[in-house]
This record gives structure tokens, sequence and C-alpha cells, in this order.
């Protein structure tokens, strides 16, 4: 039997926070193991229980969900935190996944999308709700042209780049661009090298940085 993903559910509203519950068990494949009501109380759970993933709301009392994931991810990186969100604010967003977010979707995603998204940032990889990418692009602020030359990018380099920061897992982008997943794998390896990056999360905020979006 395949084991469960661990989910921590984190929104200041308890009927949300049920209604998730309810819905993602239903999946079978998850496993909602607590609920917090702000960023503090996320923290604190995480702090006796490792949840695979972290549902988090931004805008909550006391302690918001971008000071909640800053806190987490620095006590331990490989706790998975996506942002679920109302909110359409591109500086919000950005500050989440500079502080460790896996991605972000809309809360009026179906719980299936959002089942799919816990998945995929859990195996690693970056979930973006297309609906936000004009919010989020529009508040990036971007100092200068990107030159893939200094980084001694290749093109092919830069559209992995930009495929990782749209939320593409290998697989997809190995088919986008007529590749293997091992070429797609290795690519990505020689990239984060190339820009002494550790993970794709990070390889995400560097294409926020330099405007690298789709």
């Amino acid at each position: 039997m395949t084991e469960k993903t661990k989910v921590l559910l984190v929104d200041d509203e308890m009927l949300i926070r049920s209604g998730l519950a309810i819905l993602l068990e239903s999946t079978g494949s998850i496993d909602v193991i607590g609920q917090a009501s702000n960023g503090q109380e996320a923290y604190d759970f995480c702090l006796t229980t490792r949840p695979d993933c972290v549902l988090m709301d931004i805008r909550m009392p006391e302690t918001n969900g971008i000071e909640g994931t800053k806190m987490i991810h620095e006590f331990d990186p490989d706790i998975k935190i996506l942002i679920l969100t109302t909110f359409q604010d591109a500086e919000y967003i950005s500050q989440a996944i500079q502080y460790g977010a896996s991605g972000y979707l809309l809360k009026d995603s179906s719980h299936e999308k959002i089942q799919e998204a816990i998945h995929t940032v859990v195996q690693g990889n970056m979930v973006f709700d297309g609906k936000l990418n004009n919010v989020l692009a529009s508040g990036t602020q971007v100092t200068q042209a990107f030159d893939p030359s200094e980084f001694d990018l290749k093109e092919k380099e830069v559209e992995i780049i930009r495929l990782i920061a749209s939320g593409l897992n290998n697989q997809e982008i190995a088919d986008k661009l007529f590749l293997s997943v091992g070429t797609v794998k290795n690519n990505v390896t020689i990239i984060l090298d190339k820009l002494s990056l550790r993970d794709r999360t990070q390889l995400a905020i560097f294409a926020f940085e330099n405007g690298l979006r789709q």
C-alpha cells in the first residue's frame, strides 16, 4: 500500500480548512494530519510533527503566511510549502517564493488540481497557477536585461529555466522540448552548477529576479 502524503492545512477560516480536509482526504492519497489558523501555529506544529506539505494561506492574523513560510523553511527546507490564496498580489507571491514556497494556487482551484499540486511539490517540483502569471510578471522588478553569456548558459538551458519557473516537471519539459527525461535531469544539474544554486526552488527565484518567466 502506497504511503499517503501528510498535509498540514493553514487558514484562518475554519470552514475552509474543514472543507479542504474532507475533499483532500476523499482522494485516498492524502492524509490531513493537522490544521492551523496562522503562520505561527503552523510553525509550532512543524516543530513536533513533520508534514510532507503545508498548504498555506497568505493573509492571516498575528502571523501571516509569508512569515510562516519563512520560519518553516528555515527550520526544515524539506517540508514543502504550497501557497493557496484568493489574493492576486505579486509582492506577496514573490516574497513567498523567495522564502521557500514551492508554488501557489488560487482558492478557486478544483480539489483535483490542489491534490495534484501537493504531490507535485512533494516530488520536488514547482507549481504555479496560470491565472496569476500576468499578475506576477507585472510586479516583478528586473533591473537589467538578462544576459545568458554572463552565466555561460546555452539557449536550451535558458528555455529549461523558463519552463521550470512556469511549474513544469521534468517529464513535461522533456515532452515540450522533445528530449528524454534523463537529458532534462542532466541539464538541470548542469544549470544548477553553473548558477551555484541548490535546487529548483532557488532556480525559480532566479528566473523571477531575471525576468525569465514564460
